[in-house]
């Protein structure tokens, strides 16, 4: 049965230490590009935001997110893209997307959590691959807002 539907949401975590110690700490949270080459964004949602924000992906190069959420249900979707999943507590979504043309995408929470939900919403720069290397060779964590 798990041929054909696999499954899902298997990767746990406790919602109520996400900040304390493992990888989505705040200082862990945004854009990496890994020695491997690999272009990784780690992300939490929580009523009623995203942190980060605004991330910083780079156009025509495979980047894997792993998300979460701290409280409630969300949705993470990005536009014009097929990146669209659920984030539940205890649960850390992973799937990985590719963006054809650099400029900015909105990043909407698409499932109602809350009465602050339509203020959820975050964007995405989509940089040319050039020049989001060019930015990651620090090996820091990137977000579009200078650290």
């Amino acid at each position: 049965h798990w041929v054909s539907m696999p499954p899902s949401r298997v990767e746990t975590i406790d919602p109520r230490k996400l900040h304390i110690s493992g990888e989505f700490v705040e200082d862990n949270l945004g854009t990496t590009l890994g020695e491997d080459g690999k272009v990784m964004v780690r992300l939490i949602a929580q009523q009623y935001s995203f942190e980060p924000q605004c991330l910083v992906v780079p156009a025509g190069m495979p980047v894997t997110f792993r998300a979460t959420s701290t409280d409630a249900v969300h949705g993470f979707v990005i536009d014009k893209t097929n990146a669209n999943v659920m984030l539940i507590p205890g649960f850390i979504a992973t799937f990985t997307a590719r963006f054809d043309k650099a400029g900015e995408r909105l990043m909407p929470c698409h499932e109602y959590c809350g009465t602050g939900h339509e203020a959820m919403w975050g964007r995405v720069q989509v940089l040319p691959a050039e020049e989001f290397l060019a930015k990651a060779k620090g090996g820091e964590r990137m977000s579009c807002v200078p650290r």
